[in-house]
């Protein structure tokens, strides 16, 4: 057996979150990811975000979304890059990158560029607003697409300033659909021997994630907002309670689990009270039916409650960051993984989510800038004289 993307080479033009992001989650199962780094700005800005460093240009931020891929030093602004570039092409199924939208066509990224290199080879842009259009030439990150597309709207208490997710949740689902549009359109490719361009935007994602909510507005005019203690906006119980020592996550998102909910708490009669027998009574009914949840929450702890639950009630108890990886269900669950660089240095990380049982994951870490670029060149049929010359002349 082998992971399901071994043989598939990509080019990426790559840089910071979203679009590393994506190519990791290839990376990871198996595909051979070729970073392109200018050597003369110091290659991905990622590797210069604090606020932690393994060393210089080798930034925790960096490591976290460049695992087993390969980097190659090239200056794609000059024409021998350029035919570097198309050299690395003709034995590459995708070139991907996340640049502003007005810069692919500018630095030879399309398919209309490369498609004489291979006519079957895909091309994926990720940029902030699309490559076309009013805003093609605009820079945009995360926090910018949560406010334009309503998300900040939607987080934090209704009293309380508009809020933006705690993760960057629009670049990393924007570097996941990328990469779902990468395999899907070599897919494609494959099966017609003809490639394309594929795009994702920010923008595009942040907006499509509004989902239901989004149906409610443009067919019935209903304009979701804040709910408290981050309440679903219809169901009832699915919210945060304060418990004797924390907090609590419930979610009987299905009628079956409200009755399994109030016998656990020792209040049966809760289940047939008219005021809360279904959805549509809770809902009417919020804020008094809340507080007497509540009130029978801050007797116990929240690990008493979840023992009490036990898996019958739909319920997480409230963690940060490091509680959350330091959960023994993460280690149970083998969530967690060691890279290792060539030094034989071990970078602690998150594993991949995509499992494929009887294959070990991949554990190379984030490249050296620069690191692969003579092998890989010599792979493309570079000398090692020509290898130099490109070096001497900055092109490398």
């Amino acid at each position: 057996m082998s992971l399901p993307l071994t043989g598939l080479r990509i080019v990426s033009v790559e840089q910071y979150g979203a679009g590393p992001f994506g190519t990791q989650h290839l990376a990871d199962l198996g595909a051979e990811v070729i970073k392109i780094e200018n050597p003369h700005d110091g290659g991905d800005v990622g590797r210069a975000v604090g606020p932690h460093y393994f060393g210089p240009g080798d930034s925790h931020f960096y490591q976290a979304f460049n695992r087993n891929k390969k980097s190659v030093t090239l200056d794609l602004k000059k024409p021998q890059g350029q035919q570097v570039l198309r050299s690395l092409c003709q034995h590459a199924d995708a070139v991907f990158n996340n640049l502003r939208g007005d810069l692919p066509g500018r630095l030879g990224l399309t398919y209309e560029a490369l498609s004489e290199v291979r006519r079957d080879i895909v091309c994926v842009h990720l940029s902030a607003y699309g490559r076309d259009g009013e805003r093609a030439g605009w820079p945009g990150y995360d926090y910018l697409m949560q406010a334009e597309a309503g998300y900040l709207s939607l987080t934090g208490e209704p009293d309380g300033p508009p809020s933006r997710f705690g993760l960057s949740i629009i670049d990393l689902m924007t570097g996941t659909t990328a990469a779902l549009g990468l395999v899907s359109a070599v897919l494609g490719a494959r099966q017609s021997g003809v490639g394309r361009d594929v795009d994702v935007s920010l923008f595009d994602v942040a907006l499509h994630n509004l989902g239901y909510l989004a149906t409610w507005y443009l067919n019935g005019g209903h304009k979701t907002g804040r709910a408290p203690r981050s309440g679903h906006p219809s169901l009832v119980p699915s919210q945060l309670y304060r418990t004797a020592d924390g907090w609590i996550f419930i979610m009987c998102n299905k009628e079956k689990f409200w009755p399994l909910l109030a016998q656990a708490m020792g209040h049966p009669e809760w289940a047939e009270d008219p005021d809360y027998r279904d959805f549509a009574g809770r809902l009417r009914h919020r804020e008094r039916f809340n507080q007497e949840l509540e009130a029978v929450f801050v007797t116990a702890t929240t690990a008493d409650w979840m023992a009490r639950f036990a898996g019958r009630v739909p319920a997480a108890p409230v963690y940060d960051v490091a509680q959350a990886l330091d959960n023994p269900f993460v280690q149970a669950r083998h969530c967690l993984l060691d890279a290792h660089d060539a030094g034989g240095r071990a970078i602690k990380g998150v594993a991949s989510p995509i499992r494929c049982p009887g294959e070990a994951p991949l554990t190379r870490a984030a490249p050296a800038m620069g690191a692969d670029t003579d092998e890989l060149l010599a792979q493309a049929g570079y000398t090692p004289d020509q290898i130099a010359s490109l070096r001497k002349t900055a092109v490398l």
